[in-house]
């Protein structure tokens, strides 16, 4: 992870100068997308029991999930532009420390609506995380090198995924819902604890934006003015959107409607983040290698067939192994679809990544809260709802990708407008 990285031009100085990105920071910027997802990842496996303990409604408890995915969207859309005004370390120490805080509340909550507002608490400070390696990754980043970052991304987040279960469901046997989220609090300790020596500034002073909310605001209108960075941005959010969905309703169909124990499930749900890896990964080097659209609409295609696959499931009952199969294709194919997502979107924008990345991160979570819940409308154990929500997603994101998404020549002519209209 030693990558030569180019330090690229900001709003008010010429270019920075070349540096290579030690293994410390390199391994840092990766860990820090953890704390937020895994926030989600790790409770999974014990989300039906909380629910029986708390005395909720299925639909009522998954609001804890919706919470967090909130707080995650609505988070980075805040870090984003202050990590770009105010540089990447200050914010980022704060969101850990709130975060710590937050998943300490959540452990000693008395009711669901004291858990839902501790949630969204926690998936408003772990958002901080994102946003920060993103943008960070962007300062000392650049080319080919920021492809195969966006990658590692991807593949960490599957890691977390993969971890995150198969750990919750260990700890179901000796523990309650209430030491997971103590869990995720020792966690939070161990990564302030990791970045105060290794995390210095990334983004210097005279690299900052300035002219405060009205900046911001013009920040915002260039990047909605490009084409391409709108299409990334749905692409991104409804394809997430199909994750989100799985995440939210899996757990209670497979164990059940199909008879499942926590551990059997925390296995099948690293099965299919261990495809989320290594086909985050696939897309991250093809996307460099060949071709960013061309391995964007692949991705698409795979979501796609996943997506369908639960669909007929929930219509004509089909078996445990056609779900495992479909959960599989869907989960690769958004992991597969992300890197040149993120690298479309992010790549014109140097001076603007904090902001840039806070709407990435707004539409993936945001769209995912609002997928999450409906999830659970047919019951807790209907296959059907998970069919409908992730093909709609995906119908919208072909769609987005159909219109927005443009060849690489007018990319470039619009890019250069844009860039222009900035200065």
């Amino acid at each position: 992870m030693n990558d030569q990285a180019t330090l690229p031009t900001g709003h008010h100085s010429a270019a920075r100068p070349t540096r290579r990105v030690g293994p410390a920071l390199s391994t840092l910027l990766l860990l820090l997308t953890v704390f937020g997802p895994v926030s989600m990842d790790l409770y999974l496996p014990v989300l039906p029991s909380l629910t029986s303990d708390l005395g909720a409604a299925t639909s009522a408890a998954q609001f804890t999930l919706t919470a967090c995915l909130i707080g995650l969207a609505v988070g980075q859309i805040v870090a984003g532009p202050l990590s770009d005004r105010f540089g990447r370390r200050p914010p980022l120490l704060i969101g850990i420390a709130a975060y710590i805080a937050a998943s300490v509340l959540c452990a000693i909550s008395p009711s669901l609506v004291t858990l839902v507002i501790a949630r969204l608490v926690q998936g408003l400070a772990g958002a901080v995380g994102i946003v920060i390696a993103q943008a960070a990754g962007r300062d000392v980043y650049e080319g080919g090198a920021l492809i195969r970052y966006y990658g590692r991304l991807t593949v960490l987040g599957g890691l977390a995924a993969v971890i995150g279960p198969v750990l919750g469901g260990q700890l179901a046997r000796i523990t309650d819902w209430r030491g997971t989220f103590l869990l995720l609090a020792v966690i939070g300790v161990v990564l302030l604890f990791a970045t105060l020596p290794v995390f210095g500034e990334t983004l210097p002073g005279d690299q900052r934006t300035s002219g405060g909310l009205k900046q911001t605001g013009r920040d915002f209108r260039r990047l909605f003015s490009d084409r391409l960075f709108v299409g990334s941005v749905l692409i991104t959010g409804l394809t997430y959107a199909a994750l989100f969905a799985y995440l939210s309703g899996a757990t209670y169909i497979l164990q059940g409607a199909y008879g499942l124990s926590a551990q059997a499930y925390s296995v099948a749900f690293g099965a299919n983040s261990a495809g989320f890896m290594v086909f985050g990964y696939i897309g991250g080097r093809t996307a460099e290698r060949w071709s960013e659209r061309g391995t964007l609409a692949i991705g698409i295609a795979m979501t796609a067939t996943g997506s369908l696959g639960l669909l007929a499931t929930g219509l004509w009952n089909l078996p445990l192994p056609v779900v495992l199969a479909s959960l599989f294709v869907l989960a690769s194919g958004v992991a597969f679809a992300a890197p040149p997502t993120t690298s479309l979107a992010l790549a014109g924008y140097p001076e603007l990544a904090g902001t840039a990345s806070s709407v990435l991160g707004c539409a993936r979570f945001g769209l995912g809260g609002v997928a999450a819940p409906l999830v659970g409308l047919g019951g807790a154990r209907a296959v059907l709802p998970l069919g409908l929500v992730t093909v709609v997603s995906i119908a919208l994101a072909a769609v987005a990708h159909a219109v927005f998404v443009k060849q690489p020549g007018q990319e470039r002519r619009g890019r250069g407008r844009a860039r222009r209209r900035g200065r």
